[in-house]
């Protein structure tokens, strides 16, 4: 079973080692720099709202854990700048790479949307990677409907864009 929660104190090993994981193929885990206190104390102002840096939204930074191990991270942003609308999402999810294939991201992106749902917001919108083909997967398994392709501003890997559209409600256009 796989849990959603906030980080502790107790978290940094693991979280660190994800972070040096993840950064080889390019992903920031823990969007914060600095001691694990300030990390913490980050995570719970944009959990709350307060003090956001430009750019940033009120958003929730969880640890996916399994059986008592961390496997990974969501952030669960509340609302979407335009710079989110166009290619960052509703949701960032990374599962490290010795946990992957095993459903993780997935159970990670259901929560997700749920934990949105309840937060009111109607369609989800998730992007990934054009090449990140398990990330794909895990949206569409989540409902996802791709929308379109867009290249971040300044250039990169064009990301892909879904919409998981709100029970009951056919997708709008976006």
């Amino acid at each position: 079973m796989l849990t959603l929660r906030p980080p502790t104190a107790a978290d940094e090993t693991a979280l660190r080692r994800m972070h040096e994981q993840l950064a080889v193929e390019g992903f920031d885990l823990l969007l914060a720099e600095g001691s694990w206190e300030e990390i913490l104390a980050q995570v719970r102002r944009e959990a709350d709202g307060s003090d956001l840096p430009p750019g940033r939204v009120r958003a929730d930074f969880l640890v996916a854990e399994a059986e008592g191990i961390p496997v990974g991270r969501v952030s669960i942003r509340h609302e979407l700048t335009p710079f989110l609308r166009e290619v960052g999402g509703h949701v960032g999810y990374a599962v490290a790479p010795p946990f992957r294939r095993r459903g993780h991201a997935t159970e990670i992106l259901r929560q997700s949307v749920e934990r949105l749902r309840g937060l009111g917001v109607g369609d989800v919108l998730v992007t990934c990677d054009d090449d990140n083909v398990g990330s794909a997967r895990a949206i569409e398994r989540c409902g996802g409907v791709l929308k379109d392709l867009r290249t971040p501003p300044g250039g990169g890997m064009p990301k892909r864009r879904y919409w998981i559209p709100a029970p009951g409600v056919p997708l709008r256009r976006r």
